[in-house]
């Protein structure tokens, strides 16, 4: 089997030399290059063969969840393993279902980087042994979170950011009594009955 063509994309070119460090003695795996923003990554792309891409997802002002979605409209069969300092599990999925085929996170050594590589270029999804725990807790905590309307998660997160009822009325062009529904329906839903509680519980089943 021909060695893998291995490209990086992050932000922090000391991880980066950490990353080509660590993996240009690996006898499988070829470095063909890295980029430290999206537009070089995409350009780079246009032009040079890669099998696999290790990502992470903050970018500086950019995002790796945009990053890979644009990566596999540009070639379906480039695989991309995401490399995180994220733990939630949301981040997980949205890497998932933007065409991620791995998640690891920063503080995975060697063995784990190169099982990633390789399983991802062999078509499979590879999560590391944290992340495949935190995203199993997250699907679990998804499963019970109750169903909310947009509205709802839009009033839940101003009131997460401290906002009153009053202000929430004025920002949304609702009366204050229209707010005061939807956050009772919210207590219910959550099964609270104060704001602190809310929030507590919001951020347990990770709906921010």
């Amino acid at each position: 089997m021909r060695a893998i063509k291995v490209f990086i994309v992050d932000d922090h070119s000391i991880l980066v030399e950490g990353l080509v460090n660590m993996l240009k003695s690996e006898a499988t795996i070829e470095l063909v290059g890295y980029a430290l923003n999206t537009h070089d990554c995409t350009h780079f792309l246009h032009y040079n063969q890669v099998d696999v891409i290790l990502m992470d997802i903050n970018l500086g002002e950019e995002s790796g969840l945009d990053l890979c979605k644009t990566v596999k409209q540009i070639n379906a069969d480039i695989n991309i393993v995401a490399i995180s300092s994220h733990i939630q599990g949301s981040f997980i999925e949205n890497m998932l279902h933007n065409g991620a085929s791995g998640y690891l996170y920063k503080n995975s050594n060697k063995e784990e980087i190169i099982s990633a590589i390789q399983e991802a270029y062999q078509g499979s999804i590879y999560l590391s042994s944290e992340a495949k725990t935190n995203y199993h807790h997250y699907l679990v905590q998804k499963a019970q979170r109750p169903v909310v309307t947009k509205r709802e998660l839009e009033i839940l997160n101003l009131i997460r950011q401290g906002h009153k009822n009053t202000d929430i009325g004025k920002m949304l062009f609702i009366s204050i009594d229209t707010v005061d529904t939807h956050r009772k329906n919210l207590y219910t839903k959550l099964k609270v009955n104060n704001t602190a509680s809310l929030i507590q519980k919001a951020t347990e089943l990770e709906m921010f």
